[in-house]
């Protein structure tokens, strides 16, 4: 099964990139394989199909984390 609804440009629009999106979505994926509760009805879904579809709906938020490395202002 590929993951076709919802497509990956409406997804972008919930993420910064396609790769924030990835890390998000697996992140998600692996919270609900560890057991997780999911924030919708998941009925025969498999975990990174809920994790798209909370994503989908903007349940789920990603903070970009501030670089240790970045120069700090005065």
């Amino acid at each position: 099964m590929s993951i076709v609804e919802p497509s990956v440009l409406e997804l972008l629009k919930h993420s910064e990139s396609r790769y924030t999106l990835v890390v998000e979505a697996s992140k998600r994926g692996r919270q609900l394989v560890s057991g997780a509760q999911p924030m919708i009805d998941a009925r025969e879904m498999k975990p990174l199909k809920v994790a798209v579809e909370e994503i989908n709906r903007g349940l789920l938020s990603y903070t970009k984390p501030e670089d240790a490395n970045a120069p700090q202002e005065a």
